[in-house]
């Protein structure tokens, strides 16, 4: 099994919600570290490292698409 890396990072849980969504629709694999955490505290965000979202190598050129496409890249760190 390959090693999933970092695309972006968010700030808030809020940022992830839509995306989620789009991630799923079209059958990528991926998730979120830190987001639980995030959910349960939210100020701790920026002392975890933000939310990450973590893909498949596989994906990363497609997914990054996709952010910019949702004007993500505008908002958030993509690595």
């Amino acid at each position: 099994m390959e090693t999933f890396i970092t695309i972006a990072v968010f700030d808030y849980i809020h940022q992830i919600e839509i995306l989620k969504h789009r991630l799923d629709q079209e059958g990528f694999q991926y998730f979120f570290e830190n987001e639980i955490m995030s959910s349960f505290a939210p100020m701790y965000s920026t002392a975890l490292g933000g939310i990450k979202l973590k893909v498949h190598p596989n994906d990363f050129e497609k997914i990054k698409l996709i952010l910019q496409e949702m004007k993500y890249d505008n908002n958030l760190r993509i690595v």
